[in-house]
């Protein structure tokens, strides 16, 4: 997968722009409501959904596997701290956070990788704290599109799989993990308006204390 992200970010840079999801927008709120100071965004990429939290007076770690995009935030004045790496192989360091909030990266990982991804984000969730994944829903233009790989999932195009989740699939994966809210949000692709919006689902998942 590190080509594939590699190869976008140097070839179409800030692909999508500088201003952030409609997810962020809505979770910087939750995050500010519930006094979150310290989070982790995992897919961090150029940063356009980290900034809106920065600006709000909350930290912010970021892990990325494309070198790219971390250059590129760089150049946009973003000085967090950003782990180069997949976040397969979360853990990067041993801190927990207040809140966790990962955009449009979960449905990128197969079976066994979103099991373990949702573990290690669970644990490096402070008790008491709240993690967010948005993710792309099975009613998207692109469901059932290109090569079947199993159930739900698809290889939409070369190299790019994808897993389209409802909410039984929502349940099954986080139900275990503190799930709390699972709603649809559409997103709309702020910087080519002639594109359709994506419907994503956005789960939220609370940790509690002790």
């Amino acid at each position: 997968m590190t080509e594939i992200w590699e190869s976008s970010f140097i070839e179409n840079q800030m692909m999508w722009g500088f201003e952030p999801s409609e997810s962020a927008i809505l979770i910087k709120d939750l995050f500010l409501a519930k006094n979150v100071k310290d989070i982790l965004i995992p897919g961090f990429g150029y940063g356009r959904n980290a900034k809106i939290f920065m600006d709000n007076g909350i930290r912010v770690t970021g892990i990325e596997i494309s070198q790219t995009a971390i250059d590129l935030a760089r150049k946009a004045g973003l000085a967090n701290p950003v782990f180069h790496g997949s976040v397969s192989d979360m853990p990067f360091d041993d801190k927990q956070y207040d809140g966790i909030f990962c955009y449009a990266l979960i449905h990128l990982l197969n079976k066994d990788e979103r099991e373990k991804f949702i573990q290690a984000c669970y644990n490096q969730l402070k008790p008491g704290g709240t993690m967010v994944f948005t993710t792309i829903s099975k009613d998207a233009p692109m469901y059932g599109k290109g090569k079947q790989l199993g159930k739900d999932y698809y290889e939409i195009m070369d190299g790019m799989k994808m897993f389209f989740y409802d909410a039984e699939s929502v349940d099954q994966e986080f139900g275990k993990y503190g799930q709390i809210d699972c709603s649809e949000i559409v997103e709309p692709h702020k910087n080519a308006e002639n594109k359709p919006a994506f419907p994503f689902i956005m789960i939220k998942c609370h940790k509690e204390l002790g």
